[in-house]
């Protein structure tokens, strides 16, 4: 796997196993919850509601703009300059359902 260093415009090469045991690690040591279930379902279903009863806020021609999300995903970069090369976690929030909605709404 090639990915970016944490500093620096330097890039990384690292066995994908290693890469993912290391995100797995992250998320264990930092004591996370995982949960076995996506809410991004609900949650839509929820902002669907919302679009749908705002008549003004939001044009009809473009709500479908704001329909179609993801659960956020994660990535971790290498850090060269710590000893042992811990990651750190970037989020990708993008696609998670209300993210279009705030920045229309901002």
């Amino acid at each position: 796997m090639i990915t970016r260093a944490d500093k620096g415009i330097y890039l990384v090469i690292v066995p994908t196993s290693q890469y993912e045991a290391r995100i797995e690690e992250f998320i264990q040591t930092n004591h996370f919850h995982t949960s076995t279930n996506d809410p991004t379902k609900s949650f839509q279903s929820q902002v669907r509601k919302v679009i749908n009863n705002s008549k003004t806020l939001i044009p009809s021609e473009s709500k479908w703009k704001y329909l179609n999300p993801t659960a956020p995903s994660i990535k971790g970069l290498i850090k060269l300059h710590k000893p042992e090369y811990p990651i750190r976690p970037v989020v990708n929030w993008g696609g998670a359902p209300a993210y279009k909605l705030a920045r229309l709404f901002t």
